[in-house]
């Protein structure tokens, strides 16, 4: 697991080192007019910006990391089901109604050649390529440390009592023995909870990259941007995109259980992504064209792959385990409770959009 943290804050630093490298360029459509640009007051609005959304990411995601300490956030508490409805309502809305359609926007401006880019539906197919990748990744890192968990367990010795019922658990897998039948019957289902733990690990991994491809894309966009009367919605916006983004990630972070160092490297990444952004965007803004050809591509393949795993990750890992978990379908009243939290959170996300 430590390799996949690795490998994701390389990714990190390299998306950081890259992308604003990227877009730079000479724009081939008309600019827009400069009677809204301001650059002096749209850089107060900027450091407010960096202010503002670093405070509500850190608020955000560690509001579900403090269940640790504070019982009613517990995540074995029927609040904390809730909580994952709305912030997976959040993160949803986020994939389908803010990233990708700005990646549909890049990757069919005007300002890109015909060929090949208005012949072929680029977006969803590089959306399309990320969920898919997403989900070989997530099967293949908790298939690998299953393995690699069971594989140290297999060596020791099982026990044996006659005839009478038996569980054996190793990681990963319970057996059951039956003599029904004056046989045996061996069962294998995988509920341990060291499995469950590094399922919880890789998503919480995987989820932060896809929340980060994005959050630097926004940032940067954000401070590249010379007009006031642009940024002034989008500061109080992104406060609370990242707010309640922040809430989704910290639910898969305290399930995963990590060390406090990996805890706190985890919500220090995700708490400093967009304001990073923005600081590079404000650095590149004299040389930053939007509308360039180079930007336009790598801006509009990088939402779309970004919406791919946000959309997959909050469908399959998020909403998919908790909505099939035993104890929601066994309440009637907590599963109605996470209904409304899941609507309230992507049509709240989704209403959003006017603004951001």
């Amino acid at each position: 697991m430590n390799k996949l943290r690795q490998h994701s804050f390389l990714a990190f630093l390299c998306l950081l080192l890259i992308l604003p490298t990227l877009v730079f360029g000479e724009c081939t459509c008309d600019e827009e007019e400069d009677g809204d640009r301001n650059k002096a007051e749209a850089l107060k609005y900027k450091l407010a910006a960096i202010a503002s959304i670093l405070v509500a990411s850190a608020i955000g995601v560690c509001i579900p990391i403090l269940g640790k300490t504070i019982p009613a956030l517990h995540p074995d508490r029927n609040i904390f089901f809730l909580i994952k409805a709305f912030a997976a309502g959040v993160i949803l809305a986020t994939g389908f109604i803010h990233v990708l359609p700005d990646a549909f926007d890049n990757l069919t401006s005007p300002c890109l050649k015909e060929n090949p880019w208005g012949k072929f539906p680029f977006t969803g197919f590089v959306a399309m390529v990320a969920a898919i990748g997403t989900l070989m990744v997530d099967a293949s890192a908790t298939s690998y440390y299953s393995r690699s968990h069971f594989k140290n367990n297999k060596a020791q010795p099982a026990e044996s009592c006659g005839d009478q019922e038996k569980a054996g658990e190793h990681e990963g897998h319970v057996h059951v023995h039956t003599h029904a039948t004056h046989g045996h019957a061996h069962g294998s289902v995988d509920t341990s909870p060291t499995t469950q733990l590094l399922r919880h690990r890789v998503i919480s991994q995987v989820l932060e990259l896809g929340i980060i491809v994005h959050s630097v894309i926004i940032g940067i966009s954000l401070g590249a941007s010379e007009s006031p009367d642009t940024i002034r919605p989008l500061v109080a916006a992104l406060t609370f995109h990242q707010f309640f983004e922040g809430m989704g990630l910290g639910g898969c972070i305290s399930q995963a259980k990590f060390k406090a160092r990996g805890v706190a490297i985890m919500a220090l990444f995700f708490s400093l992504t967009t304001p990073v952004g923005i600081a590079i965007g404000i650095g590149i803004s004299n040389v930053y064209k939007e509308n360039s050809p180079t930007a336009l591509i790598v801006e509009g393949v990088f939402n779309a792959a970004s919406a791919g795993i946000l959309i997959y990750m909050s469908l399959v890992d998020l909403l998919a385990a908790d909505f099939m978990n035993p104890k929601l379908q066994s309440n009637g009243r907590l599963q109605a409770g996470a209904n409304i939290a899941l609507l309230l959170g992507a049509g709240f996300m989704s209403l959003l959009a006017k603004w951001a």
